[in-house]
């Protein structure tokens, strides 16, 4: 016992890491601040397009959604990273983080949405434009409000996926908190750093695991 609380549970090593953890925290919070609302405005264009009844748009939207749903995040961050450099098109660590969940996230959020938009009865796209609004300013203003609502448990869950998935960032050497975690531990050749992340990660994360349950409960009743 005395081997394993000195191998992940060292308080000396979590308290000699703590400043670097802290630094990559903050990276992970300003990364999610900026890719969660990124997937959701790529989400929010793909919905609405689905809406388009149009071959020339549906069936691109369609390969484009499936391939971004389809290819793995990993895949997708260090192809980006490392192949685009050689097209001549160079944006660093954050931006290809940026651009890969923008890519990932949103053929996800699209999709949630999409299924939320077609949960709404047409006769309100109908009923909006005979009181002189477009068919777009119908659908931002009346149906995406509803939309939204009806799928809000699901929103709420691919968020909390899409902040534990900003772990990968580490891989193109992004300072987030694992990438943070693994450098302590490779200096002090302990678990406790790794172990203080898992602890952060929790802390960050439970109180959006309370709110979709919370969702998901008031779903089920409402029901």
């Amino acid at each position: 016992m005395q081997d394993f609380v000195e191998a992940f549970l060292n308080i000396e090593i979590a308290r000699e890491a703590a400043p670097i953890l802290w630094q990559g925290l903050w990276q992970t919070l300003l990364l999610s601040v900026i890719v969660v609302p990124l997937g959701i405005l790529g989400g929010i264009i793909l919905a609405l397009l689905s809406t388009v009844h149009s071959a020339w748009v549906r069936w691109p939207l369609r390969v484009w959604t499936d391939l971004f749903r389809a290819l793995p995040p990993l895949v997708l961050l260090v192809f980006i990273y490392a192949g685009l450099p050689f097209a001549g098109l160079e944006m660093g660590a954050f931006g290809a983080v940026a651009l890969g969940f923008f890519l990932n996230t949103g053929a996800y959020y699209g999709e949630i949405l999409r299924a939320g938009i077609e949960s709404i009865p047409r006769g309100q796209v109908e009923a909006a434009r005979s009181t002189g609004l477009t068919r777009w300013q119908a659908l931002s203003l009346i149906v995406l409000p509803q939309a939204v609502r009806n799928v809000l448990p699901d929103l709420v869950s691919n968020t909390l996926e899409v902040v534990k998935l900003t772990s990968i960032a580490s891989v193109v050497a992004l300072p987030e908190l694992l990438f943070q975690a693994r450098q302590a531990q490779s200096v002090t050749y302990n678990a406790t750093p790794i172990v203080a992340a898992a602890v952060a990660y929790f802390i960050l994360l439970w109180p959006v695991v309370r709110l979709l349950s919370r969702l998901e409960n008031r779903q089920l009743a409402g029901r």
